[in-house]
């Protein structure tokens, strides 16, 4: 934060909530520029209860309420309300609009005996030309199939997406934005509508999900007890973002030309293209590409690949056996080994659910016959290497598919601070690399809200243009010297 807002000027808040942690944002817009103040941070993490790992949505939303009231105390004019969270996970609500259970979380391992039952009732094939979405395990409809399966199902009357169900506690009302709604698996990506002929062959009810809306659809005021508890105006609204943390983020990439590609690096990496329609040929399926709606009817053309969350399981493991590691020392260390190491499949199976991540990928390399060096930092550089070996093939590939050349790569996001993984990035890529903002989900959720409110260019890429120009970004070249051939 760099001062206060001068008097008069919009303030917006972005509830941002990851896998890990959460935060609201402050935000307001002066000459284009964004300024933003973190006023409250939570963590956050699934844990195993009856057997199944859940998220205890619950406390975040007492955590939303904590930071809102944070929020009020420093900026009494609050706008609106923005909220994005991860993709694929829900509540279920009964008849009377109460939650059943905390959500499941998806790297839960619930849905591994229903995913042949769903494929028998639609080929997969057939499912990636009606959905354009990418197979992975823990998709809403596979786990709306487990479900069918659980106790709760005979009682539930919706489905509500996480960030969703944040908006209909704040507001009461039920919504289900498009962006989000993309990564079900039941969306049709050509029409942006669910699809009736999978829910009739999935035996799911129609009217699961609440009606959609696009991004930038204000939702309503908050509720009276929403505004007693936390001080705010009854003015401020909640505005429907790109609810899906990446369709966020990919608004908040400063891009000044439309042949990039873009990095959302975090716990996920979400690596692609941004286009005007999807890609639904076979190739794309066969490639495990997907295609996920965007601001303002674009396409987020992308591979889902594994993150940062290699990195964080390895620090947690070693620090829970003792060893108190320096992230920016491991980090330090590894950006002096030499180019070359091995790489591991970083869409392994095996690498997501939580567990001892160093041990699974120095099994990785010794089965590939090429292993590690002891000690924690081969490991880091391990991660880092194969990393950016995903990225730089996910986009030539995607280039090719697509048709679309690339010139420049963006990495935003809080891997985007990164200098290994940015420098190794642009060897392999072969592309320059831009990095930043870090905030590129709140920026971008910020922006929708402003931009409701009259305050930002209504076309997107005037928009990205008006927000970015002052963002301080560091640009790495590719250095051929050091590149390696891309696996």
């Amino acid at each position: 934060m760099s001062g206060d807002p001068r008097p008069g000027t919009a303030v917006f808040a972005a509830i941002d909530i990851g896998a890990s942690s959460g935060r609201v944002v402050a935000g307001w817009f002066v000459d284009g520029s964004v300024e933003l103040d973190v006023v409250h941070r939570f963590p956050n993490g699934a844990a195993e209860v009856g057997g199944h790992l859940h998220w205890d949505l619950s406390g975040l939303f007492e955590q939303v309420l904590v930071g809102l009231t944070a929020l009020a105390a420093r900026y009494p004019d609050v706008v609106s309300l923005g909220i994005d969270t991860w993709a694929v996970d829900y509540g279920l609500l009964d008849a009377d609009g109460r939650l059943l259970a905390e959500p499941v979380a998806y790297r839960d391992s619930r849905t591994d005996d229903v995913i042949e039952d769903v494929h028998r009732r639609v080929d997969p094939a057939h499912l990636y030309a009606v959905t354009g979405l990418q197979f992975l395990p823990f998709n809403t409809l596979y786990q709306l199939a487990a479900e069918q399966r659980g106790p709760l199902w005979s009682r539930t009357a919706h489905a509500v997406l996480l960030p969703d169900l944040l908006a209909y506690w704040l507001t009461g009302r039920l919504a289900t934005e498009t962006t989000n709604a993309s990564t079900t698996g039941l969306l049709d990506a050509r029409t942006r509508t669910f699809s009736a002929e999978l829910f009739k062959a999935l035996d799911l009810p129609r009217d699961l999900f609440p009606d959609l809306v696009e991004a930038g659809t204000e939702l309503g005021p908050l509720t009276a007890a929403v505004v007693a508890r936390t001080g705010l105006p009854t003015t401020t609204t909640v505005v429907a973002v790109g609810s899906h943390d990446t369709a966020s983020a990919v608004v908040g990439v400063p891009a000044r030309r439309p042949d990039f590609a873009y990095i959302s690096c975090g716990t996920w990496s979400l690596v692609g293209l941004e286009l005007d329609q999807p890609v639904l040929s076979e190739a794309s399926r066969a490639a495990n590409f997907t295609n996920e709606g965007g601001l303002d009817g674009r396409v987020r053309f992308l591979r889902n690949l594994g993150g940062l969350w290699l990195l964080q399981e390895s620090l947690r493991t070693w620090r829970d056996a003792g060893d108190p590691v320096d992230q920016a020392e491991l980090l330090a260390a590894a950006a002096r080994l030499p180019a070359g190491g091995p790489v591991i499949d970083v869409d392994a199976a095996n690498l997501i659910p939580p567990g001892d991540m160093p041990s699974r990928i120095r099994t990785a390399c010794q089965a590939s016959g090429r292993p590690l060096a002891e000690g924690p930092v081969a490991v880091v550089r391990c991660i880092l290497d194969s990393l950016a070996t995903a990225y730089a093939a996910t986009i030539a590939l995607a280039e090719q598919i697509a048709d679309r050349p690339v010139a420049v790569v963006h990495i935003v996001g809080g891997g985007s601070p990164n200098a290994l993984l940015g420098q190794l990035t642009a060897d392999l890529s072969g592309r320059p690399v831009l990095a930043g903002p870090v905030e590129a989900t709140a920026l971008g959720n910020l922006a929708v809200q402003a931009r409701t409110a009259g305050l930002l260019p209504a076309d997107l890429d005037d928009l990205r243009r008006t927000v970015g120009h002052r963002l301080a970004l560091t640009t790495y070249e590719p250095t051929a010297a050091r590149a390696q051939p891309v696996a």
